[in-house]
């Protein structure tokens, strides 16, 4: 997979996406990273500790988060960000944003990767832009109730159709990548079984993008605040990474990385 000029081995390594929240008020760093200085600064921390992808996004995604973000003011939060980023380091950048408005805006501005925590199923018109201006997107599962009957196969047919979605739109099969969204639409109980059956997913053929970082899941197991939650989180990136996924999204990207490269040492001895 090549993305901004960027190859990805996929199947050989496990790569690092860095967040880069631009929001006053996400869940576990809000308002830390949301002046252009301080932006850039993080993100050539991150890109120094390892993070091959950078992730930007100006609207709070936490489930129950509220109100929506108007788009004009989410285009207002990332795209000065993004340009800024794109003028100043080599690295694929990807907005994460649901709204089709935000992610043109911020295509144009420099984003080669969009990442959708709805998985083009919120904006009917998502699925055109990506495929109008042939970049890349991460399609995550989500539902607005984490009611099922047979999970863990109905977590696959919902990323099934998202894709379905993608290809009938003029998405080409190389520039998708599934996530399937721990956190989001599902119960503590779901979370906890999706992760521990990851691999299932690899039977849709395409990369697997696994975002656990500091998120309830591990909060309520170890009964820990977000700014406390790096150790389950790298337990976490190691299992994505033996059930072979393809990125992981992360806040803490030096001690994730590690833990990537340790992992893989591990899996590739004779």
């Amino acid at each position: 997979m090549n993305i901004a000029g960027k190859e990805f081995e996929i199947g050989k390594h496990t790569y690092i996406m860095g967040i880069l929240n631009v929001t006053p008020d996400s869940f576990s760093d809000g308002g830390k990273w949301n002046t252009l200085d301080a932006a850039l600064k993080h993100t050539e921390d991150m890109i120094a500790e390892g993070a091959h992808i950078i992730d930007i996004g100006g609207e709070s995604t936490r489930p129950g988060y509220g109100d929506i973000l108007p788009d004009a003011e989410e285009i207002e939060r990332v795209v000065p960000v993004i340009e800024a980023v794109k003028a100043r380091f080599d690295v694929p950048i990807s907005v994460d944003t649901y709204k089709s408005s935000v992610a043109e805006a911020a295509v144009k501005a420099g984003a080669s990767l969009v990442n959708d925590i709805w998985g083009l199923k919120y904006d009917e018109n998502m699925a055109g832009v990506i495929a109008r201006f042939g970049v890349h997107c991460c399609l995550m599962h989500n539902r607005k109730e984490p009611v099922y009957e047979h999970y863990l196969e109905e977590v696959k047919s919902d990323l099934r159709d998202c894709a379905a979605i993608a290809k009938k739109a003029g998405i080409a099969d190389d520039k998708i990548i599934l996530d399937p969204g721990i956190g989001f639409g599902k119960t503590y109980e779901q979370n906890l079984i999706l992760m521990k059956h990851l691999e299932i997913l690899n039977e849709l053929g395409y990369p697997v993008l696994l975002g656990t970082s500091r998120k309830s899941m591990i909060g309520l197991t170890l009964d820990l605040p977000a700014s406390e939650r790096l150790e389950g989180t790298l337990a976490t990136t190691v299992m994505g990474v033996m059930k072979g996924c393809a990125f992981v999204r992360v806040h803490d990207v030096k001690a994730n990385y590690r833990a990537v490269r340790m992992t893989e040492a591990i899996l590739q001895a004779d």
